[in-house]
């Protein structure tokens, strides 16, 4: 072990024992949560209002307070982006993570507070950062720089210029310590320029040139980056420009289809992958042991976790059910909406990620989904779990890569001849890296491998007695980058809608793909 790592793990030996205290006593740690955030929430407004002084413990809270979405913490966030201060943290509000989602163009602004920031953010890669020094002690991530892939933030005219709002990425670049910016690249104004495009071509002019050990963000926007620094340097192999990579961070929507496109650009048996869940929101879980796919819950840093089956969710939403499980109530193999309390004053948040426990000792999760994410047009309840699974082991079979993807239902109708209705079935929009040598032997062993991951879809395809098998348009490359680029969402926090409940975006993909002469 160097002695960068020795020191580093020395500095972080206070986290790293909380973090091992909380796999295999957890309560405790959620339940001081709870008081903290009570605590620091009951002169705000919202404290107030919700009769935070009368709370004694959690069946107090959730009788005090219903689970909200964002529409319905709209008027309060509204308030704080005029000025207003106090509203639902006892901290001013400088900055609001801009986030989209990927179901629709309205955008959501989610304040940060310095609490959320440093003891939320920062302090969960802090917690994934020493969890992996301490699993791989001969790590020279610390030899090199750590490549950013950020966005932008600008002033938020709400707020007449007084606070500003942007990508969560763009935040935390511009608030991490001079230290930080030591071992990073791009430069911090490279890295935070708007124009998406541009900062590609400023990044490969910087940063090929350094000595990179480690890169994050989100899989398909540095997809993007790594063909461009190859095209940049003639190579053909990232391993090439940056000879001792090890880590990539990666978040914000499913690895399963790129792992096999990064291997190949990649080939390198030190070249390690960790996965985080840090949203706009907050930063809740992370990969901490490499034998397994699923991520560590943190549990002690500023978050209140609830769960809601998704079987009582529409109770929850429309105020029937008010007591929902905590830690101490959720099993393993179920599919729960998490819903969040945490340090950046968002109370029983209904943050639209649907999770299910991998295991109980310690909390292990996985993202299988959203709330409002899924096609269920026949019955066939399609997570995005399903369908990242089942396009990686048909890529697999296939010997094919996806660079992107999109899925939508085709309804059934009525043929004009003695109103015989057609069966529906689902439409990908693919865009392949690496072509499958016949498409309909594909588009075969992809039905197959999602009949194989979800029992619905199975029983919707059995003798087609509901769904026929799946159809795919192939999309020349560069299409979702273009489409993306039309709708102002490249980069950043912005990511391909995966499943749509109606083929709007197969269309315009499709349209975008013919305007650029693309077929």
């Amino acid at each position: 072990m160097s002695v960068i790592n020795h020191l580093y793990l020395q500095l972080s030996e206070k986290l790293l024992r909380r973090m091992d205290k909380s796999k295999t006593d957890p309560f405790p740690f959620q339940e001081r949560c709870l008081q903290e955030l009570i605590t620091n929430g009951k002169d705000t407004f919202f404290g107030k209002e919700h009769r935070f002084d009368s709370i004694r413990g959690i069946k107090d809270f959730q009788r005090n307070i219903p689970v909200r979405d964002y529409n319905a913490f709209t008027p309060y966030i509204t308030r704080l982006r005029q000025g207003e201060h106090y509203i639902l943290w006892n901290q001013r509000v400088k900055w609001f993570a801009r986030s989209s989602g990927t179901s629709s163009d309205k955008s959501k602004f989610i304040p940060v507070t310095p609490d959320s920031l440093y003891i939320n953010h920062y302090g969960g890669f802090k917690r994934m950062l020493a969890s992996y020094i301490r699993t791989y002690p001969d790590s020279k991530i610390f030899n090199g720089k750590a490549l950013t892939l950020g966005g932008s933030f600008q002033p938020d005219e709400a707020s007449g210029g007084n606070a500003f709002y942007g990508d969560l990425s763009a935040i935390l670049l511009k608030n991490s310590p001079a230290l930080v910016e030591m071992i990073r690249t791009p430069q911090k104004e490279t890295a935070l320029t708007r124009d998406f495009s541009r900062k590609i071509e400023l990044i490969c002019r910087e940063s090929s040139r350094q000595n990179v050990t480690n890169f994050s963000g989100v899989p398909s926007w540095n997809l993007i980056l790594i063909n461009k620094i190859l095209e940049y340097t003639g190579k053909k192999h990232l391993t090439e420009v940056w000879p001792r990579l090890e880590l990539f961070m990666h978040g914000g929507i499913g690895f399963e289809p790129y792992r096999e496109i990064y291997k190949t650009l990649i080939p390198s048996p030190r070249m390690h992958y960790v996965e985080n869940y840090n949203a706009s929101e907050g930063y809740f879980a992370f990969q901490d042991d490499p034998a397994t796919d699923s991520m560590l819950l943190t549990l002690d840093n500023g978050i209140f976790y609830e769960f809601i089956p998704m079987e009582m969710l529409d109770g929850v939403m429309e105020g029937r059910i008010r007591e929902i499980p905590t830690l101490r109530e959720v099993s393993t193999g179920v599919n729960y909406a998490m819903v969040i309390s945490t340090c950046g004053g968002l109370w029983r948040y209904l943050i639209g990620d649907c999770v299910k426990f991998t295991s109980l000792r310690p909390y292990r999760i996985r993202i299988t989904g959203r709330t409002q994410l899924y096609i269920n047009a026949f019955g066939e309840e399609l997570m995005i779990e399903n369908a990242e699974k089942a396009l990686a082991r048909a890529c697999k079979t296939c010997d094919c890569r996806v660079e992107e993807f999109t899925v939508a239902p085709v309804f059934m109708e009525l043929t004009g001849q003695g109103n015989t209705a057609t069966k529906g079935y689902h439409k990908w929009a693919i865009e392949f890296a690496v072509p499958p040598q016949d498409i309909a032997c594909f588009e075969k062993v992809l039905d197959e491998a999602l009949t194989c991951q979800n029992s619905d879809y199975e029983a919707k395809r059995k003798n087609n007695a509901t769904m026929e098998q799946l159809r795919i348009s192939v999309l020349p490359r560069g299409t979702f980058y273009r489409w993306m680029e039309s709708r102002n969402k490249l980069g950043g926090q912005n990511k391909v809608p995966r499943l749509s409940t109606d083929s709007r975006f197969i269309d315009q993909l499709e349209e975008t793909a013919k305007r650029y002469n693309f077929i």
